[in-house]
């Protein structure tokens, strides 16, 4: 009898802009400090995409070239790309067909997801899922997001908190038990009014007025989205450990969107996890959005060992949230 196909991550590559955009110099920008940033959120920079002419596909594609390096593999050789985000290049054509093309992966099927911070973990099980049945090899998943695009710079209640860049892992089949092995996604367009972008899509398409009134904007209601974020994220990784019947002494790592500081240690106390297994880079990149956790992933490469179960986990507008396990293959 075949052993059961679970999609595996056998290669990592990340990508965040060489512009630094400090706490000092949000200071000069709007009424803030960074005492007040640090103890709120827990970061002190982030990284901004200046250069003109470059969007979130152009983040896309060296994680890409990374990760063929990695692999030994020419990028004809990927089947499908999938990329998370929710700053596209455009409206259409999908962001994932742009990184396609600048990348040379030009026998790619290619798509985005749009799951705002949960991105990158709905478009990771769609990418297993591609895996898992047997008619794909070689799949790439992305989450990138230029948040500098759609911030209001005036508005210190959420530019504070952005930062630009991307992740990418590349996943392939395996039959010894590494890999994917569970994932738990959900979503409540109830929570839709307090994270949001009010215009730019059909309901509100782009007009003088919209503009006028700074609708293109990222638009969040803090409270309401720390609770649910404290209690979504928490309580989904504690529902995966219980399925899977583990407990946090069974976890090597956690790796959780990097949205605030507080939310991710409430979700590792919620899983009974030490907070030295906490992959933590908020300080450096800000909220990035679906990149946050294969950044996380990426800084952390090295200090992943083959056989190790770490938990993937996120909430993000819409609402949307969910945890993944993973044991690492390699």
């Amino acid at each position: 009898m075949l052993a059961k196909t679970h999609a595996v991550i056998t290669a990592v590559g990340g990508y965040v802009p060489e512009d630094v955009l400090t706490n000092a110099d949000l200071e000069k920008m709007v009424d803030t400090n960074d005492e007040w940033i640090q103890t709120r959120t827990g970061i002190t920079e982030r990284r901004i995409l200046k250069t003109p002419g470059l969007a979130t596909s152009d983040m896309v594609v060296p994680c890409i070239k990374l990760i063929c390096e990695k692999r030994g593999i020419h990028p004809e050789e990927i089947e499908c790309l999938i990329v998370a985000t929710v700053t596209p290049d455009m409206v259409f054509p999908a962001t994932a067909n742009l990184a396609s093309y600048k990348a040379g992966a030009t026998r790619a099927w290619s798509f985005d997801i749009s799951a705002a911070c949960s991105g990158f973990l709905y478009a990771l099980t769609v990418g297993a899922s591609l895996i898992e049945s047997g008619r794909y090899k070689k799949v790439i998943v992305a989450g990138a997001d230029k948040m500098s695009a759609i911030v209001d710079y005036s508005d210190r209640t959420t530019c504070v908190l952005f930062g630009d860049g991307a992740g990418a892992v590349l996943l392939e089949p395996s039959h010894d038990g590494y890999g994917i092995l569970d994932s738990i996604l959900r979503s409540d367009g109830s929570g839709a009014p307090y994270l949001h972008m009010k215009a730019g899509g059909s309901l509100r398409p782009a007009s003088i007025e919209t503009v006028t009134a700074k609708e293109h904007f990222a638009y969040q209601e803090g409270p309401p989205v720390f609770k649910a974020a404290v209690k979504g994220m928490a309580d989904v990784s504690a529902e995966l450990l219980d399925r899977n019947n583990l407990t946090g002494e069974d976890i090597a790592w956690l790796v959780p969107h990097q949205a605030n500081k507080r939310i991710i240690d409430a979700t590792a106390d919620r899983m009974g996890l030490s907070h030295d297994k906490v992959m933590l880079n908020i300080h450096r990149y800000g909220n990035t959005t679906a990149a946050t956790i294969p950044l996380c992933l990426w800084d952390w490469r090295k200090d992943l060992n083959k056989g190790d179960k770490i938990v993937l986990a996120a909430f993000g507008g819409g609402f949307t949230w969910g945890a993944t396990l993973v044991k690492w293959a390699y």
